[in-house]
C-alpha cells in the first residue's frame, strides 16, 4: 500500500507536524508499506517532497530553499509567508526546487492512503479530513466532526457540561471586549473575583502548548502580556524599543516572529501595514520609533485569534491518556502518564526535549483513581464521537475529582511523546502501531458508506499482506542496540539508541533487540529491555523500572489489565514480546545477537571500553576500533597527535583538580597567564555536548572550576547561577577539564563553525576507504551550540550544505577543500565506521581555507533531528540504509579479524 503522510502545514506547530511525519516516514513497516511524503506549505500547498529533505533539522532549513530567499543584513532563516504575495508560476517554481507541486485531484493517483501528522488549525479541525472525503481518500484518526470539536477549546466546553465532566469554572474575553475595555484593571479584578488565581488564559484554537500562559498574581502588566499572547498580538512601547541594544533589538524580532513563542509572520501594524519579513519588522520598528514616531505600535498576527479562553486554576496532577479502540470499536484507554515538570506550563520544550519534564506511566495514584480516569476518558472519547485514537489530557485533585481538557485527535508523533510510549505499554513498538493505526482508521472510514467495495480490498489485501510478514518475522538479522549509560549524555543516548531501534524494527533485513547498559566505569551492568521500557522517557526512568524489576516489584495492576483488554490488538500487530528486563552478560549477548549497535555518548561507548569486552566475544559492532577510541574520546589527546600531523587546532592546556585544590588563585593565573578571556573550557574527556561554556570572566572561570571539581552529584547554586546553566543541564565530575582558546574570524572574509559526518568501507584491495559527507553549517543561538540545538527537532539550525559562498562553484571547492582536511584528520586518527568532526572554517580574501579541528566524535548522536542525517541524505542514503552500511561494515570487519 502507497501511504501519503502529509505533514507541515500552515499552524504554529508546523515543526513538530514536521518532525512528526518524519517519524512516520522512518517507522512504516517496509514489507506493508510505500512512504509517500506529502508537504503541507504555510500557504496550503502541496509538495510531493522529494525524500531528501525529510532528514532537514528544521521546514525553514529547506524551504523556501535559500535561492530564492531574498539577501538580507543579518541573515533570517524565514518561512514561505514571509516571502509576501507570490503569483501561481512564482509557487511552482519554489515548489520545483525540493519536488513536485501537486493538486487534492492527484492524490488517488500517487497513494492509496493519507496519514495525518497535520498540527493544529487546518490539519486537527476537520479541515484536511473533508479535502480528503471529498476526493474519496481514506485518512488516518478521527473524521471531520470530532477533529472539529476537538481543535476548539470554547466549543468543548459546552459539550462537557453537556455530558456531565467537570470542567473549571471559564470566562470567554473577545478581542473586541479587550480592546474597548477603558478599565483592564478592573476587568482583571472581576476575573479575579469569578476565578480566583491563578488564572489560566488560552488561545482557543491552537494546539495546547501554543498561546498559553498562567498568572500567578493580580498583575495588570502580566495580565496584559497573557491576553495578547493568546491574541497574538503585542504592542510596543518606545521607551522600551529604545533601550534596547542593535543586538537585543535584533533578538526581540527573532523572538517575536517565532511562531511557537511569538506571535509569527506576517503581521498587521494598527494602520493596516502588511509586513512578512524579519527584517523588514527590525526595520519598520526601528523608523516608527524615530523622532516625532508614536509612543506606541501595535502588531497583529494575520492568524490572530479572536477570543482568549479564561480558566479557574486546577491545583491537581496533570495527566495524558492516549485511547484506542479495539476491533469492535470500543474504546481502550492506554496507562495514563503523569507530567511532571520543571515550570508551570507543559510547554513545546517540555513536551518534545527528552529529560525536561518527567512523564510517569501510569501515573503514581491507587489503582481505583488509575481506573476512574481510564473510564472518564474513555467516557470523553465515545461521547464526542472519536475514532481510532486520540489523546485526552486533564488533571486530578487532590480530592479525586477528574478535569479533563484540550482532547486532540492528533497526537505529536516525536519518538519520545506519549502516542509510543504508551502503546508501548500493550507491547507495540512504534512500526506496529503505526501498522495499528493505518488498518484500523480504514476500517473506520468503511463505515461511512463511502467507496466501500475499494476500501474493503484494500484492508483484504493489507491484512493478507500482514499475514505474511507474521510468518516470516523470525528470517532476520539480530542486532543488539545499546543505548543509555551514565554519562551526563545518557538521554540523549536514550534517543540515539531508540531511533537506531525504530528504523531497524520496520526494515525488512534486522530485528533490532533494545539493550540497556548501566553501572559505572568499574562494572558495566547490561539489560535486554522490553519495548515499554525502553519508550520510558528518559535514561534515569528506564535503570528506576530495571531496579524495581529486579527488586521483585509485581507489574502495576492496571497495566496488567489493559493488557488483557488489549490481548486482540497485541496478537494481530505485535506476537509474543519480552514482558521483564533480563540481566545479560557480554558472553550471553554473543548468544542472542548477530551484531550490536552502540548508542552510547561519552564514556562509556566512545572510549574502547565496551569495544574490548564486544571484540573478546567477537561481537560485531559499529564505529572506531579499541585504538582509535581512546584517543578520539581524550580531546587532549586527539588535538596534540593532530597537531603533530600539522593539522590546525585550537591552543589548548589541562587544568587539574589538584592544582586547584593546592593554590586556587596559582591555578587561575596560570590559565589567564596563556589564555586571554573570552576562552572555552569543557571536559577533557566525555561527549561533545557536556558542560562547554565560554568563559568571560574569572567570576566564571571560578564558577567552572568549582562544578567541574564538586565532590557531590549536587549541583551548586552559586555557580550554576553564574554559568547561566539551564534547567536539568548536567555538569560531570572530573578531575581535569579543558582550556581552549576562543577560535575567532582573524581577518578572514567568511567565518563559520561546520560538523561533518564520514562513512567508512573496504575497498576491492581490503583497505579503509573514506566517504566524507558535505558538511552542516551550524548556527548557535547562544555562545556554544546546545543540546537543543543539536538533538531537538525543530531547535537548532543546521544549513546543509554549509553556505562557504554565495557562488556554487567558488562553494565547492571550499566544501572540497574542507572534505580534504576532513578525511586527513580520519585517516591520522584511524577513524572507522562512521564518525563526526566539529570544525570552524576560515575563508580568506585571496581565497586561503582553514579548517580549524574542534573535536571529533567516535559515536555521533543518531537522534531524528541531527544533522548527520541530512548530510547522508545529499548522498543518497535514507537514515536506515545509512545505518545499514554502518551494520555492514562492522561484520565485515569482525569477519576479517576471524578470518
Amino acid at each position: 500500500m502507497k501511504i501519503g503522510i502529509i505533514f507541515g502545514g500552515p499552524s504554529r506547530e508546523r515543526e513538530i507536524s514536521f518532525a512528526g511525519g518524519r517519524t512516520v516516514f522512518d517507522n512504516l513497516d517496509k514489507s506493508l508499506f510505500e512512504a509517500v511524503p506529502v508537504f503541507a506549505d504555510s500557504l496550503g500547498n502541496f509538495i510531493l517532497l522529494d525524500w531528501h529533505y525529510i532528514y532537514k533539522g528544521t521546514i525553514r532549513d529547506f524551504y523556501p530553499p535559500v535561492e530564492v530567499v531574498p539577501p538580507t543584513e543579518h541573515g533570517l532563516q524565514m518561512y514561505l509567508e514571509s516571502l509576501g504575495q507570490l503569483s501561481e508560476q512564482e509557487l511552482e517554481e519554489i515548489a520545483a526546487k525540493v519536488g513536485l507541486r501537486i493538486f487534492p485531484h492527484q492524490f488517488r493517483q500517487l497513494f492509496d492512503f493519507a496519514f495525518l501528522t497535520l498540527h493544529g488549525p487546518y490539519g486537527e479541525d476537520g479541515s484536511i479530513q473533508g479535502l480528503l472525503e471529498w476526493y474519496g481518500i481514506p485518512y488516518s484518526g478521527s473524521g471531520i466532526l470530532p477533529s472539529a470539536i476537538g481543535i476548539d477549546k470554547i466549543a468543548q466546553k459546552a459539550l462537557l457540561q453537556q455530558h456531565g465532566f467537570a470542567t473549571p469554572d471559564y470566562r470567554i474575553l473577545s478581542s473586541q471586549e479587550w480592546h474597548r475595555s477603558q478599565d483592564r484593571a478592573a476587568l482583571l479584578d472581576g476575573l479575579v473575583a469569578d476565578l480566583g488565581l491563578p488564572l489560566v488564559l488560552k488561545a482557543p484554537h491552537q494546539g495546547s502548548s501554543i498561546g498559553v500562559s498562567i498568572i500567578k498574581e493580580k498583575d495588570l502588566q502580566l495580565f496584559e502580556e497573557a491576553v495578547a499572547r493568546s491574541l497574538f498580538s503585542i504592542t510596543l512601547q518606545r521607551d522600551e524599543w529604545s533601550s534596547k541594544s542593535p543586538a537585543q533589538q535584533l533578538n526581540f524580532v527573532k523572538t517575536l516572529t517565532d511562531i511557537r513563542e511569538g506571535i509569527g509572520l506576517p503581521v498587521q501594524t494598527q494602520t493596516g501595514e502588511l509586513v512578512y519579513a524579519p527584517e523588514e519588522l527590525l526595520t519598520l520598528l526601528s523608523a516608527s520609533f524615530g523622532e516625532n514616531g508614536p509612543e506606541t505600535l501595535t502588531l497583529t498576527s494575520v492568524e490572530s485569534e479572536t477570543q482568549v479562553l479564561i480558566e479557574a486554576f486546577i491545583n491537581g496532577r496533570e495527566f495524558s491518556c492516549i485511547v484506542v479502540q479495539d476491533q469492535q470499536g470500543q474504546p481502550i484507554a492506554l496507562p495514563p502518564t503523569e507530567i511532571r515538570k520543571g515550570g508551570e506550563v507543559f510547554d513545546y520544550r517540555s513536551k518534545y526535549l527528552p529529560g525536561l519534564s518527567r512523564k510517569i506511566t501510569p501515573i503514581d495514584l491507587p489503582t481505583e483513581q488509575i481506573q476512574q480516569i481510564r473510564q472518564e476518558c474513555e467516557r470523553l472519547y465515545t461521547s464526542l464521537g472519536f475514532n481510532v485514537y486520540a489523546r485526552l489530557d486533564g488533571f486530578i485533585t487532590e480530592a479525586g475529582q477528574i478535569f479533563l481538557n484540550d482532547p486532540n485527535t492528533t497526537s505529536g508523533m516525536l519518538p519520545s511523546s506519549f502516542f509510543f510510549h504508551q502503546a508501548a505499554e500493550i507491547g507495540l513498538n512504534p512500526s506496529q502501531f503505526l501498522t495499528y493505526i493505518i488498518r484500523t482508521s480504514m476500517a473506520e472510514r468503511v463505515k461511512s458508506g463511502k467507496n466501500t467495495a475499494h476500501l474493503m480490498s484494500l484492508l483484504k489485501k493489507l491484512d493478507a499482506a500482514m499475514a505474511d510478514e507474521r510468518a516470516h518475522r523470525h528470517d532476520k538479522l539480530r542486532v543488539g542496540v545499546i543505548m543509555g549509560g551514565y554519562s551526563s549524555e545518557r538521554h540523549i543516548s536514550v534517543e540515539s539508541g531508540r531511533n537506531i531501534y525504530e528504523k531497524l524494527a520496520s526494515s525488512t533485513k534486522y530485528e533490532p533487540i533494545p539493550i540497556f547498559l548501566t553501572g559505572d566505569d568499574h562494572t558495566h551492568q547490561l539489560y535486554q529491555i522490553p519495548i515499554n521500557i525502553m519508550l520510558k522517557d528518559n535514561a534515569d526512568d528506564i535503570k528506576e523500572k530495571i531496579e524495581a524489576s529486579e527488586a521483585g516489584v509485581p507489574t502495576h495492576p492496571v497495566l496488567a489489565q489493559i493488557k488483557e483488554e488489549a490481548q486482540g490488538i497485541t496478537k494481530l500487530y505485535a506476537g509474543n514480546s519480552l514482558q521483564k528486563p533480563q540481566r545479560l552478560s557480554y558472553e550471553q549477548l554473543r548468544g542472542l545477537v548477530d551484531a550490536v549497535f552502540i548508542a552510547l555518548h561519552g564514556r562509556p561507548g566512545e572510549d574502547g571500553v565496551l569495544q574490548t569486552e564486544l571484540e573478546k566475544f567477537h561481537i560485531p559492532y559499529n564505529g572506531s576500533g579499541i585504538q582509535s577510541s581512546q584517543i578520539t574520546i581524550n580531546k587532549f589527546e586527539t588535538n596534540k597527535i593532530l597537531r603533530e600531523n600539522g593539522v590546525h587546532v585550537a591552543e589548548h592546556m589541562l587544568a587539574f583538580k589538584k592544582d586547584w585544590q593546592e593554590d586556587r588563585n596559582a591555578f587561575f593565573r596560570r590559565i589567564e597567564a596563556n589564555f586571554k578571556y573570552p576562552f572555552i573550557a569543557k571536559p577533557a574527556d566525555d561527549g561533545c555536548s557536556s558542560a562547554v561554556k565560554k568563559i568571560k570572566t574569572r567570576e566564571e572561570l571560578e564558577a567552572f572550576a568549582e562544578l567541574i571539581f564538586r565532590n557531590s552529584v549536587e549541583i551548586p547554586e552559586t555557580p550554576a547561577r553564574v554559568l547561566k546553566l539551564s534547567f536539568k543541564e548536567e555538569v560531570p565530575l572530573k578531575g581535569y577539564f579543558l582550556i581552549e582558546n576562543l577560535i575567532s574570524k582573524e581577518g578572514a572574509r567568511h567565518f563559520l563553525e561546520i560538523t561533518g559526518g564520514l562513512l567508512t568501507s573496504y575497498g576491492p584491495d581490503g583497505k579503509t576507504h573514506y566517504e566524507i559527507f558535505e558538511a552542516s553549517e551550524a548556527l548557535a543561538e547562544g555562545e556554544v551550540l546546545s543540546l537543543e540545538e543539536k538533538f531537538l527537532a525543530g531547535e537548532g539550525q543546521n544549513i546543509t550544505p554549509a553556505r562557504y559562498a554565495r557562488d556554487p562553484e567558488e562553494r565547492q571547492r571550499i566544501s572540497d577543500h574542507v572534505k580534504q582536511d576532513l578525511k586527513r584528520v580520519a585517516e591520522i586518527l584511524r577513524i572507522e565506521g562512521y564518525a563526526r568532526i566539529d570544525a570552524f572554517v576560515r575563508v580568506f580574501e585571496d581565497g586561503k581555507v582553514e579548517t580549524i579541528i574542534i573535536e571529533v566524535n567516535s559515536l555521533p548522536g543518531m537522534t531524528p533531528a541531527t544533522c548527520i542525517f541530512h548530510q547522508t541524505a545529499i548522498n543518497g542514503y535514507k537514515p536506515y540504509d545509512f545505518i545499514d552500511r554502518i551494520l555492514q561494515f562492522g561484520m565485515e570487519r569482525t569477519k576479517k579479524v576471524i578470518s
